[in-house]
Protein backbone atom coordinates (compact mmCIF):
# COMPACT_ATOMS: atom_id res chain seq x y z
CA UNK A 1 0.00 0.00 0.00
CA UNK A 2 1.04 3.58 -0.68
CA UNK A 3 -0.23 6.54 1.28
CA UNK A 4 -0.09 10.00 -0.27
CA UNK A 5 -0.53 13.30 1.53
CA UNK A 6 -0.66 16.57 -0.36
CA UNK A 7 0.14 19.98 1.06
CA UNK A 8 0.88 23.51 -0.10
CA UNK A 9 -2.49 24.58 -1.42
CA UNK A 10 -4.02 27.93 -0.56
CA UNK A 11 -5.22 31.25 -1.87
CA UNK A 12 -3.09 33.16 -4.35
CA UNK A 13 -3.66 36.08 -6.67
CA UNK A 14 -3.64 35.58 -10.41
CA UNK A 15 -0.08 35.69 -11.65
CA UNK A 16 1.24 34.32 -8.40
CA UNK A 17 2.92 31.04 -7.55
CA UNK A 18 2.36 28.05 -5.33
CA UNK A 19 4.35 24.91 -4.69
CA UNK A 20 2.46 21.74 -3.92
CA UNK A 21 4.08 18.79 -2.20
CA UNK A 22 3.04 15.17 -2.01
CA UNK A 23 4.61 12.99 0.66
CA UNK A 24 4.48 9.28 -0.04
CA UNK A 25 4.79 6.50 2.48
CA UNK A 26 4.53 2.77 2.31
CA UNK A 27 5.95 0.80 -0.57
CA UNK A 28 7.24 3.76 -2.54
CA UNK A 29 10.29 3.78 -4.74
CA UNK A 30 11.53 4.89 -8.12
CA UNK A 31 9.39 2.05 -9.53
CA UNK A 32 6.32 4.24 -9.12
CA UNK A 33 5.43 6.91 -11.60
CA UNK A 34 3.56 9.84 -10.10
CA UNK A 35 1.04 12.34 -11.34
CA UNK A 36 -0.92 15.43 -10.43
CA UNK A 37 -4.56 15.83 -11.33
CA UNK A 38 -7.07 18.53 -10.48
CA UNK A 39 -10.79 18.96 -10.23
CA UNK A 40 -12.65 22.24 -10.36
CA UNK A 41 -16.16 22.56 -8.91
CA UNK A 42 -18.71 21.08 -11.26
CA UNK A 43 -16.07 19.69 -13.58
CA UNK A 44 -14.46 16.33 -14.12
CA UNK A 45 -11.03 15.54 -12.80
CA UNK A 46 -8.33 16.40 -15.31
CA UNK A 47 -4.70 15.55 -15.83
CA UNK A 48 -2.09 18.16 -14.93
CA UNK A 49 1.38 16.60 -14.97
CA UNK A 50 3.18 13.29 -14.58
CA UNK A 51 6.71 12.11 -13.94
CA UNK A 52 8.52 8.81 -14.40
CA UNK A 53 9.78 6.79 -11.49
CA UNK A 54 13.36 7.94 -11.98
CA UNK A 55 12.31 11.55 -12.46
CA UNK A 56 13.82 11.85 -15.91
CA UNK A 57 10.64 11.96 -17.96
CA UNK A 58 7.82 14.45 -17.52
CA UNK A 59 4.65 15.26 -19.39
CA UNK A 60 2.20 18.11 -18.99
CA UNK A 61 -1.27 19.10 -19.97
CA UNK A 62 -1.22 21.78 -22.65
CA UNK A 63 -3.04 24.15 -20.31
CA UNK A 64 -0.15 24.21 -17.83
CA UNK A 65 2.86 23.63 -20.07
CA UNK A 66 5.49 26.29 -19.53
CA UNK A 67 3.94 27.42 -16.25
CA UNK A 68 3.99 24.28 -14.05
CA UNK A 69 6.92 22.03 -13.22
CA UNK A 70 6.67 18.56 -11.72
CA UNK A 71 9.65 17.09 -9.90
CA UNK A 72 10.44 14.42 -7.38
CA UNK A 73 12.96 13.63 -4.68
CA UNK A 74 13.00 9.88 -4.24
CA UNK A 75 15.29 10.11 -1.23
CA UNK A 76 12.53 12.08 0.52
CA UNK A 77 9.65 10.14 -1.08
CA UNK A 78 8.17 13.44 -2.16
CA UNK A 79 6.96 14.92 -5.41
CA UNK A 80 6.36 18.56 -6.11
CA UNK A 81 4.33 20.73 -8.41
CA UNK A 82 5.70 24.23 -8.86
CA UNK A 83 2.91 26.40 -10.24
CA UNK A 84 3.77 29.79 -11.66
CA UNK A 85 1.72 32.45 -13.45
CA UNK A 86 -1.42 31.05 -11.93
CA UNK A 87 -4.74 31.80 -13.56
CA UNK A 88 -8.26 31.65 -12.09
CA UNK A 89 -8.94 28.60 -14.24
CA UNK A 90 -6.16 26.75 -12.38
CA UNK A 91 -8.27 26.71 -9.22
CA UNK A 92 -9.54 23.43 -7.86
CA UNK A 93 -8.60 20.47 -5.73
CA UNK A 94 -5.22 19.09 -6.68
CA UNK A 95 -4.62 15.38 -6.23
CA UNK A 96 -1.39 13.45 -6.14
CA UNK A 97 -1.47 9.93 -7.53
CA UNK A 98 0.89 6.98 -7.86
CA UNK A 99 0.94 4.11 -10.31
CA UNK A 100 2.76 0.85 -9.73
CA UNK A 101 4.93 1.08 -12.83
CA UNK A 102 7.76 3.51 -13.57
CA UNK A 103 6.36 4.85 -16.83
CA UNK A 104 4.22 7.97 -16.71
CA UNK A 105 0.62 8.32 -17.80
CA UNK A 106 -1.96 11.06 -18.27
CA UNK A 107 -4.87 8.61 -17.79
CA UNK A 108 -6.22 8.72 -14.26
CA UNK A 109 -7.58 5.17 -14.29
CA UNK A 110 -4.06 3.79 -14.58
CA UNK A 111 -3.17 5.19 -11.15
CA UNK A 112 -3.46 2.90 -8.17
CA UNK A 113 -3.17 5.24 -5.20
CA UNK A 114 -4.54 8.72 -4.54
CA UNK A 115 -4.12 11.40 -1.94
CA UNK A 116 -6.95 13.31 -0.33
CA UNK A 117 -6.29 16.50 -2.27
CA UNK A 118 -5.28 20.05 -1.50
CA UNK A 119 -7.28 23.13 -2.43
CA UNK A 120 -5.95 25.84 -4.70
CA UNK A 121 -7.85 29.10 -5.07
CA UNK A 122 -6.76 31.77 -7.52
CA UNK A 123 -8.29 35.21 -7.21
CA UNK A 124 -8.56 37.47 -10.23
Amino acid sequence: QVQLVESGGGLVQAGGSLRLSCAASGRTSSSYAMGWFRQAPGKEREFVATITGNGVGTYYANSVKGRFTISRDNAKNTIYLQMNSLKPEDAGVYYCAARSVPSYSDYDRTYDFWGQGTHVTVSS
